[in-house]
């Protein structure tokens, strides 16, 4: 499972409890994408997650 190389969001890990109390190990996963961005005047290919894209923690190369 990749990690977002700017904040460094993972796997969690945890358990899930239904409505009738009913317990499971469960891992949520983070929504990462492979994306082109500029770093330096440069394109590089990073994965990211979709909340750094959408705050404008990095910027999509054209």
């Amino acid at each position: 499972m990749a990690k977002c190389d700017v904040c460094n969001k993972g796997k969690h890990f945890g358990i899930q409890v239904s409505h009738s109390h009913r317990r499971n190990n469960k891992a949520w996963m983070p929504n990462v994408k492979r994306v082109k961005i500029a770093v330096n005047g440069a394109e590089k290919k990073m994965n990211v997650c979709t909340r750094c894209l959408r705050s404008n923690k990095v910027q999509k190369a054209i």
